[in-house]
This record gives C-alpha cells, sequence and structure tokens, in this order.
C-alpha cells in the first residue's frame, strides 16, 4: 500500500473488506508499525472473537500498546442535533495515535458515519476534510466503503476513488452456484500495478489472494527419465517418462487411465519419491481398495507418507479454494509427482474457464517446483483422437498417451499408443494391453 496516504476499499456484504483491513493492521504491528481499527458498525468485542477464530489475539496486541480498537458506532436511538462534526473524532484519534505512535489506520465502514449528514455535499465536505486530515499525519490507511452489486448504479461516495492514492475492489459473486470472491487494484498512483483481477480465499491464516497469470514463464528444463513402472511400457516412450513434465493420459471409463497412474505411483513410491494424488472422483479408501484387483498395493505407501492421496468434490468451492488446497500441498509436503484425476471433474469447480485456470495454474506450479504432473482425462465419445485435448490444455502437455477399448471378436480390447512426447523418440502404433491381477501387460505383436 502507498505508506502515508489513504487506500480506498470497496465492497459488499461478505467480500471481506473488513477482515483486508484488520490483516493489514496486525501486519503493520508484528513489523513495528502500530495502527489504530476505528468501528463504525461492529463491536470491538465482536471484532476480538472473530479474530480469535482464525488464531489472532488482538488482546494481546492491544495490551502491548501495538493495536488500539476504537469503538465509533453512533446509539442508533441517537437524534442529531445542531451542526453535527467529526471533529470531536479526530481529535480522539490525534491524542491515540500521537501516545501510541500510530502508523497504521483503518476507518472501517466510514460511509455509515457520513449517513448522518442531512445532504450529499456535506458528506462530500467531512470527506474531504478527513482526508486532509489524514494527509497531515501521514498515516497509512485503510478506508472501507460499501459498494453496490455490480450492475447496479453507482455508489453515492464514488467521487472517494478519485480522492485516494490506492482504490482496490473486492466483491462476491455467485456463478453457476459457486461463490468466487474477486479482488482487483482499480488505481494506484505513482506504482505499478496487476490490473486484472484476482481470485481470492478466507483460509484459516486470513486473506490469500492467488494470481492465475504471471509475467515470464519460469519452468524448469526437463529431467532424466525414469520409468513408468511397468518395464513393457517404457519402450514406447523412449525409456520412460521425463521427470518434470507434464503428461496427459486420456480414454474412455474403464481404459486403464487410473491404473496406469497407480502403477507409476507405485514405482515412485518404492524409489522413496513421494507422490501427491489429487482425487476428484473417489475416495482415498476406494482407491486404495480398487486398485487391489490389478495388483496395486497403496495402503502401505500411504501409512509410509510416501503417497499422500486428497480427495475433493469439485462443486464443494470454488476454483480459488481448490487453488490454495493443491498449491499448499506443493508447498507443504514437497512431491516429485502429482497425479490430478480426473481433469474431466475440474468442470464441475463452476465453469470450463473455471476448470482451466485451475489446471494451469497447477501445471505451471508444478513446472516451476520440477515436479513430474499426470493429469487424467475422461473421454465421453467414441472418437477419443477428436477429445484429445481435454480442456483445451494439450497445447503444453508434454506427453500425451491415449488409451481406448474396442469390441473386437465379441471381447472388448484395450489399446494404448503415445500421441505425442517431446524430445523422445517415442513408439507412434498402437498396442493391445491387458489389466489383471498382475498389473498392465502389453500383448506382443
Amino acid at each position: 500500500m502507498p505508506a502515508g496516504r489513504m487506500t480506498l476499499l470497496n465492497g459488499g456484504a461478505g467480500s471481506g473488506k473488513s477482515l483486508i483491513g484488520l490483516q493489514s493492521l496486525l501486519h503493520g504491528a508484528r513489523a513495528g508499525e502500530p495502527g489504530i481499527l476505528v468501528l463504525f458498525e461492529e463491536r470491538a468485542d465482536a471484532v476480538r472473537l472473530n479474530a480469535r477464530s482464525l488464531g489472532w489475539d488482538l488482546a494481546a496486541l492491544e495490551r502491548s500498546n501495538k493495536l488500539f480498537l476504537l469503538d465509533a458506532r453512533l446509539n442508533p436511538d441517537a437524534l442529531v442535533s445542531g451542526d453535527f462534526s467529526i471533529k470531536g473524532l479526530l481529535a480522539i484519534l490525534d491524542r491515540q495515535a500521537k501516545a501510541m505512535r500510530a502508523r497504521r489506520l483503518v476507518l472501517d465502514a466510514v460511509d455509515t458515519l457520513v449517513q448522518l449528514y442531512d445532504s450529499a455535499s456535506r458528506e462530500r465536505q467531512e470527506l474531504h476534510g478527513l482526508h486532509e486530515w489524514l494527509l497531515d499525519r501521514r498515516l497509512t490507511t485503510i478506508m472501507t466503503v460499501k459498494s453496490l452489486p455490480q450492475g447496479d448504479a453507482r455508489s453515492r461516495y464514488e467521487f472517494l476513488d478519485f480522492m485516494a492514492d490506492c482504490v482496490i475492489d473486492v466483491d462476491q459473486r455467485v456463478t453457476a452456484q459457486v461463490a468466487t470472491r474477486r479482488l482487483r487494484v482499480v488505481k494506484y498512483r505513482g506504482s505499478g500495478y496487476g490490473r486484472n483481477e484476482y481470485p481470492f480465499i478466507i483460509s484459516q491464516d486470513g486473506i490469500n489472494v492467488i494470481p492465475i497469470t504471471s509475467n515470464v514463464l519460469q519452468h524448469r528444463a526437463p529431467g532424466d527419465r525414469m520409468s513408468t513402472g511397468q518395464a513393457q511400457l517404457d519402450p514406447l516412450l523412449d525409456g520412460g517418462f521425463k521427470r518434470g513434465t507434464s503428461i496427459l493420459i486420456v480414454g474412455t471409463a474403464g481404459a486403464g487411465k487410473t491404473t496406469l497412474a497407480c502403477v507409476f505411483a507405485q514405482a515412485a513410491c518404492r524409489r522413496g519419491e513421494r507422490v501427491l494424488y489429487l482425487s476428484f472422483e473417489e475416495s482415498p479408501e476406494s482407491l486404495v481398495s480398487n486398485m487391489l484387483s490389478p495388483g496395486i498395493v497403496l495402503r502401505p505407501l500411504i501409512k509410509a507418507g510416501h503417497l499422500i492421496v486428497q480427495s475433493y468434490l469439485p462443486e464443494a468451492m470454488g476454483v480459488e479454494e481448490h487453488l490454495f488446497l493443491a498449491l499448499q500441498a506443493l508447498d507443504e509436503l514437497r512431491p516429485k509427482h502429482v497425479v490430478v484425476d480426473a481433469i474431466s471433474a475440474c468442470t464441475r469447480m463452476g465453469s470450463p474457464h473455471a476448470a482451466f485456470e485451475y489446471l494451469m495454474r497447477v501445471l505451471n506450479a508444478c513446472k516451476e517446483r520440477g515436479v513430474t504432473c499426470f493429469y487424467l482425462n475422461q473421454s465421453t465419445g467414441a472418437d477419443v483422437v477428436a477429445e484429445i485435448s481435454g480442456i483445451g490444455i494439450s497445447s503444453i502437455i508434454d506427453t500425451v498417451v491415449l488409451l481406448r477399448q474396442l469390441p473386437i471378436d465379441g471381447a472388448m480390447t484395450r489399446q494404448v499408443i503415445v500421441m505425442k512426447s517431446r524430445g523422445s523418440r517415442h513408439s507412434e502404433q498402437f498396442h493391445e494391453f491387458r489389466i489383471n491381477d498382475g498389473g498392465i501387460h502389453l500383448d506382443e505383436a
């Protein structure tokens, strides 16, 4: 934020603007910049209680004179008589700021205060006076103001956008029955800034912003080759998969996508390499049970901490929550390989665009960390080749493996082909294979 100047935070109910202001004060207090929170709507005790649910002890900061909560709510039954002014409030703030050497200030819901004036011109005059007072004292200030939903008429406090040095809009919207929060920097005088909308979530540690785009690609170079877990498959890929690359396994239901991914995961775990398995279609217990049929025993790998299976319903949360959980797992668990099963289920996060954002961000994060990323995609039609692109990400995938089932001589026959594998002299032929209690086996030509 611009130091010693004012940032305006516009947002509707539930958008997170008050929490952003409070989190900024906490950060400042811990960094040696005491702050004051002026409350025009909420009670101070309620703010302390709500902060405690996030693990924030406001009372301790208050006792150490690093934070001060000023309850400036007006009695709703009070009658305004004579020439009402905010000068008394400013005098209190002035004394408190000097006493604690405050550097930061948050005025939460200041629009509630000035609504006591009987004219818009008087409201504007008082807010201009408040702005000048803030500039004179060089306090780094956040002022929160309620805004109307998108598409409605502009707020009566639109003039504040021109007055503030930095303007941030936050909102909460519902698309396809999925609620998401978005943040956008509208302006920032004297500074460059990201002009896009960015999703953010409110988690156990407060506000977390998750940028979807980055300025440059910082992918690591592919590593050496590693086995697919099945020796017969390795020659098809010129010796196996390359470390740190992206791999798409696509096929119809029952073609063997999950089995192929688990064959690899089992081999990687036995090499002592951690695998993160993000499942959107099966619970961990279901996955463990179903993989016993082809002879893949996952439970000991899970108990040893080599295989971590995290299962989520795609529609249970918005794309930003899914992104946060995936990126958090990458940072905390530091896996060597990630499996996403299946990307076709990701559209249930809200929309095809939401799924694309999720998959692109996860893939980019994996490549920046040198993590091998496996995407499993279930095709729906008979022409699997036509559906190879998944959700529009095939162009940035390094290796594409296609599995299909065909009725031949009255029985379903499975076939595998490597559609592409960058930097490899891979097989370009279809190969028949079987799945039995010993895993995956290629039939000899």
